[in-house]
């Protein structure tokens, strides 16, 4: 994920807006896209700073928040398919998503052979 950009260059870019330079000379200068210059000046008008946004949410929120608590299901639920284990799961949740989790907490169904060769 890009960081953003540092709070001094807004306020520069800012301040040289104020003093009546233009958005496109601005842009030039600063080498920054006016449709930046734009969301710093109605951030600026919204909230009275340009500061970049802080504590949103990055990524998704993932549906098997408690792995205990899966790893106990998957214990439990260990012989079903996939998708019987996601309609006994308490919740909405697709069986791919069951499998995302399986693969997490390292379960598997795959059997280890040893086969011994004669001769």
């Amino acid at each position: 994920m890009p960081i953003p950009y540092s709070y001094d260059l807004r306020a520069k870019v800012l301040q040289a807006i104020d003093e009546g330079m233009t958005k496109t000379q601005a842009s030039r200068v600063f080498k920054l896209s006016r449709n930046t210059i734009n969301l710093w000046l109605r951030r600026r008008e919204e909230t009275g700073d340009c500061k970049a946004r802080v504590g949103y949410q990055k990524g998704y929120k993932p549906k098997l928040a408690d792995l205990e608590k899966f790893k106990e299901f998957a214990r439990q639920h260990g012989r079903k398919t996939q998708a019987e284990m996601a309609e006994a799961w308490d919740g909405d949740i697709s069986a791919r998503t069951i499998g995302k989790g399986l693969n997490k907490i390292g379960f598997t169904r795959k059997k280890n052979l040893w086969v011994q060769r004669l001769g």
